[in-house]
């Protein structure tokens, strides 16, 4: 089952300084933090921030061209996590058609925020997150319980993001 979710907001991951993009249901129980690379989030923070920039990056070059095309994004599933990364597919509607393509959740998530698509996930990718082994680098986080990594993310509220907040 697919839930939708959205972008809640980026923060650095303490420990690796890592960016982070988390994603909550719209009822803000669930949580998935997806840990994404320093020019993705950038692409996330510009539009969360609705910063227009001088020259288009990317993701806005993606999204004129589909558009130009005809074609629309329809909405973006987070569909599976396999030894640590995360999967996903972007759904386009062309010629009456729906064409799904493959692609890293980053560069999904921040073309769907462009496009003004839907982000789901789905509900077997909120279970297994709950279980990423966050590795040597991170071997503190490895000491709190699942269910305490869990409330934690579960419970971050909107100040905890500063200006990227949505």
């Amino acid at each position: 089952m697919l839930i939708q979710m959205k972008v809640f907001g980026l923060a650095m991951d303490p420990i690796t300084s890592t960016p982070i993009v988390i994603l909550k249901d719209l009822q803000e129980k669930k949580a998935v933090p997806i840990w994404i690379g320093l020019f993705e989030a950038s692409a996330i923070a510009t539009q969360l921030e609705r910063i227009d920039l001088a020259r288009p990056m990317t993701h806005d070059l993606m999204n004129d061209m589909l558009k130009i095309l005809g074609v629309s994004v329809t909405k973006i599933v987070i569909n599976d996590l396999r030894n640590n990364t995360f999967f996903a597919v972007i759904h386009v509607l062309k010629n009456s058609s729906i064409v799904t393509i493959d692609s890293r959740p980053s560069d999904a998530i921040a073309l769907a925020l462009r496009a003004n698509a839907p982000i789901f996930v789905d509900e077997k990718v909120i279970e297994k997150s709950t279980n990423i082994d966050f590795g040597k680098k991170t071997k503190d986080l490895n000491k709190y319980s699942k269910e305490q990594l869990q409330e934690f993310l579960e419970n971050l509220s909107s100040e905890d993001f500063g200006k990227y907040k949505m």
